[in-house]
């Protein structure tokens, strides 16, 4: 894929998030107006592995009712680490996180989405996560110095990225020795219909752009990554149908944790 299209893939992206982002600004709920949508917004955040406390703790708004699965319950946080979210949004998980690691750790995100940015500095301001950083940057140039992290999660983002080799490396080099992978994502199970692979609006919704599981091994071990671990969810195949109804997605693509080592 050519620069010029990566940036078109990135601008439909960002163009899509920012659209989500606006509508949590202006109603603190997302996808409102409809009267039970912060119920629905719960229940799928349930559906992806997130508990009812979990939920309540975190700031309004913060939950956009994205992702697909729950980084949080592989990530194994300690006190004191430091945390990369890699496409953080409205903060959802690095709220979560941070409690884990205490004020002696730190945890980072990353969107390139600035009204996404906005939101989440606003969000920890009020609730006073002084242990929480948002930064605007794309997950394949982080703004991120060297071997400073010791977990990086991301829920569902990096599928959306045109150069994913790229996102890896950035990961690789950001993590300390010994630093690991936590994230859930979208993989490809079998090969997506010509005109399901053209469709923007597919790509944008975390559909299109996925890859296959050893294209996906292929990407850690080149980036550096040891003990790679992938491991498909069937049952995500309950939730993802909803994405694009009437499209039988869940025939093509389900969610996965993918966990590794540097």
């Amino acid at each position: 894929m050519t620069e010029v299209k990566n940036d078109e893939v990135r601008q439909s992206v960002r163009n899509n998030y920012k659209q989500i982002a606006l509508k949590v600004i202006n109603t603190d709920n997302c996808c409102a107006p409809e009267e039970n949508q912060t119920s629905t917004v719960a229940e799928i955040s349930q559906k992806l592995g997130y508990t009812p406390d979990e939920l309540a703790s975190i700031p309004n708004g913060a939950n956009m009712g994205l992702g697909c699965g729950n980084p949080q319950a592989i990530a194994d946080l300690r006190e004191g680490e430091t945390v990369l979210d890699l496409g953080s949004g409205g903060g959802f998980d690095c709220f979560l996180a941070a409690p884990k690691v205490g004020t002696t750790g730190k945890v980072i995100g990353v969107d390139m989405t600035p009204e996404m940015i906005s939101k989440a500095r606003t969000n920890a301001e009020k609730s006073s996560y002084t242990q929480v950083d948002f930064r605007l940057g794309e997950i394949e140039n982080l703004p991120v110095a060297d071997q400073i992290v010791d977990v990086i999660m991301s829920n569902c983002v990096i599928n959306l990225s045109p150069n994913k080799q790229r996102v890896f490396e950035e990961a690789y080099r950001v993590l300390k020795v010994g630093g690991r992978l936590a994230i859930s994502d979208i993989i490809l199970t079998t090969t997506l219909p010509e005109e399901m692979q053209q469709n923007m609006e597919l790509y944008t919704g975390c559909i299109s752009g996925a890859s296959p599981l050893n294209q996906l091994t292929a990407f850690l071990e080149t980036a550096g990554f040891k003990d790679i671990r992938i491991t498909p969810k069937d049952d995500s195949k309950e939730f993802i149908k909803d994405w694009a109804p009437g499209q039988n997605v869940e025939n093509y693509i389900v969610s996965a944790i993918i966990q590794a080592v540097k």
